[in-house]
């Protein structure tokens, strides 16, 4: 790196299989927007949620198209609601464990898993590494970065709370995927904007993606 040269210091943002892929898009497209580069991992689980969910296949050998594409695409699943930038966006494979993200001394400002599957949580909490994005999310912890979790699952049982709690005291940021409506929503988009707003909050990213509570009662409903 020449003097006077800005070293790359991306957001790590890992895909799991839970269902939720508008929560991911939204949080890749407000990362984009407010100037942060990306890592993206994407794994083999969400590819089958992203298609199911989506329509759109994501393929290793064709991400930047199929990115653009996926982050064009409104929470309704209408194409070319959004126009997405990919430029700052570097794709790693989920089965590369010698990529950039697995190691400690590759530099990042921290994690964010959105969403993440009750198994993802369980391979995180217990340090399995199986995959990229687990690996990735075991160095964030390690070298204490912010790693934010946004877990997506109902009912969850005993076991995956203890496990999330082991996250909280590992230093981790505990999102579940809990829109909330005093923002006035009117939109499917809103609700979706809402958690990926609130996953973005736990990072301290800013964004201007919902309506905060400023103390007035009413001021959702006369947003409408």
């Amino acid at each position: 790196m020449n003097a006077g040269e800005t070293q790359r210091a991306p957001w790590i943002v890992g895909v799991s299989g839970a269902s939720g892929t508008p929560y991911a898009a939204a949080v890749l497209r407000a990362l984009v927007d407010a100037g942060e580069a990306v890592d993206l991992v994407v794994s083999r689980a969400s590819r089958l949620t992203l298609l199911d969910e989506t329509g759109i296949s994501f393929r290793d050998a064709h991400w930047q198209e199929d990115l653009r594409e996926w982050l064009a695409r409104g929470a309704d699943g209408k194409p070319g609601t959004f126009d997405a930038d990919v430029s700052g966006v570097r794709y790693w494979s989920a089965g590369d464990l010698a990529a950039g993200p697995s190691s400690g001394s590759y530099p990042a400002k921290g994690m964010l898993i959105v969403p993440a599957s009750t198994a993802c949580v369980a391979g995180v909490a217990l340090g399995l590494s199986k995959d990229l994005l687990q690996r990735a999310a075991s160095v964030t912890l390690k070298e204490r970065r912010p790693l934010v979790v946004a877990v997506r699952e109902t009912p969850l049982n005993g076991q995956t709370l203890r496990h999330l709690v082991a996250l909280d005291d590992a230093g981790a940021s505990v999102v579940p995927a809990s829109p909330a409506f005093y923002a006035g929503a009117t939109h499917i988009q809103d609700l979706v904007d809402f958690v990926a707003g609130r996953v973005l909050d736990a990072a301290g990213v800013g964004h201007g993606l919902y309506r905060r509570w400023k103390g007035e009662l009413g001021g959702g409903s006369a947003a409408r």
